[in-house]
């Protein structure tokens, strides 16, 4: 596949100034993946962020704080809110992203690189070409960075704020009068309704993640179990591989592009993580549905239009879970969004705000699969619960052998 020695390693020179990345740097050459991302919204027209949208938003976002005040126990979770340009949410969602993405980029490129350094040498080829794997491997990590960029940069032309894929991408509320924009074409609602609202869930959603400490590890956690048991279908990619030219490195991204090489493998450990995750996502979206619409009622004539409109973008895998997916191999999608959000409502009718809130200060109290099945038996106390399997720990403390992030 190589041909003639020299040649090989006279395109592997060309390469090299392309393929640099710092030291240490991971996989992933993530200073060329924003880039790749800035250019692309860029190109499409990115302005500024005006000194009038600014204060548009900022006033929002800090009108609808003060709406959920009254709809939720948990304290404000906004604290110095911004608008943001697209770039600028590229810019600040980048360390999420980082972490998301990683555990699926370092397989990939791995595997690139031993398909590539390996396949089709003889063995005493093999030894001859060591020095140029490394390059080789790097040469993948540029690959995944291309797409990864790309895709956030189609992902930052769609997005409303921090939380569109139902975990905050950044501690800091934003919204993006350009994703805004976008939302509300279409919509005869006014503007600053649609605004409103879409404050309203962004404060909720931070609200949330900063008061309930174990909720973020512990949906990253069940992200990143779940995509490092993703493998690449090594005998696609060497039989790809084999038909092209090592020289063109157009032709050799243009191969190893395609989705169809992430091959989930859908063991025990995956699916428990999976159920995990979608459940506790549902949880999340269902609960903040039901504080917005608590929040906006008879305050927000197109509050229940705009929750539809939000509903159907979430259940229907809209523009920011297929771009997820095709980046970690992995939807996030609150399936069961309208039963969490009954649950959430019906508990708030039964306990109150204060005790439907409290059910967040330990995951061994939040509503399971089942649950969601049969809210009523949740909401009544849960007469299934053996205390006998209690510890005398104090109430938040984790088991023994246990903590949190576990649950």
């Amino acid at each position: 596949m190589f041909g003639n020695p020299e040649q090989m390693a006279q395109a592997m020179r060309q390469f090299a100034d392309m393929l640099s990345a710092p030291q240490g740097s991971g996989p992933v050459n993530w200073d060329m993946a924003k880039n790749i991302a800035r250019h692309a919204v860029v190109a499409e027209g990115d302005p500024s962020v005006m000194e009038g949208e600014r204060r548009q938003i900022v006033e929002a976002l800090k009108l609808a704080d003060l709406w959920l005040d009254e709809a939720s126990a948990l304290p404000s979770g906004v604290a110095g809110p911004q608008a943001w340009s697209r770039s600028e949410w590229i810019e600040n969602t980048i360390p999420v992203w980082r972490q998301l993405c990683e555990p699926v980029a370092a397989k990939m490129v791995e595997t690139m690189g031993g398909t590539l350094g390996g396949s089709g040498l003889p063995p005493e080829a093999q030894q001859m070409a060591g020095p140029l794997l490394g390059m080789l491997k790097q040469m993948g990590g540029m690959m995944v960075g291309q797409q990864i960029g790309a895709a956030l940069g189609s992902l930052a032309r769609e997005v409303v704020g921090t939380t569109d894929i139902g975990l905050p991408l950044s501690e800091t509320a934003a919204l993006l009068p350009g994703g805004i924009a976008a939302f509300s074409s279409g919509l005869e609602i006014p503007s600053d309704e649609v605004r409103l609202y879409l404050a309203l869930r962004e404060a909720a959603h931070h609200r949330l993640f900063q008061h309930v400490p174990w909720l973020r590890s512990h949906l990253m956690g069940a992200i990143e179990e779940y995509a490092r048991g993703i493998t690449i279908d090594t005998s696609a990619l060497e039989e790809q591989i084999r038909s092209i030219d090592i020289s063109n490195p157009e032709a050799i991204q243009e191969a190893l592009s395609g989705g169809a090489l992430l091959k989930p493998e859908e063991t025990e450990r995956q699916k428990a993580a999976l159920a995990r995750l979608e459940t506790t996502l549902a949880l999340v979206e269902g609960w903040v549905s039901s504080v917005v619409d608590a929040a906006s009622a008879g305050k927000l004539p197109s509050a229940a239009a705009l929750a539809e409109t939000v509903r159907r973008r979430r259940a229907s895998g809209g523009p920011a879970e297929v771009t997820f997916g095709a980046l970690v191999g992995l939807e996030l999608r609150p399936r069961r969004m309208r039963e969490a959000a009954a649950l959430w409502r019906a508990l708030a009718e039964r306990r109150g705000v204060d005790g439907r809130d409290a059910v967040w200060s330990h995951p061994d109290l939040m509503p399971t699969a089942d649950d969601l099945d049969n809210p009523e038996g949740f909401i009544s106390g849960g007469t299934d619960w053996d205390i006998s399997k209690l510890d005398d720990s104090k109430p938040g403390d984790a088991k023994p052998g246990e903590s949190g992030d576990e649950q």
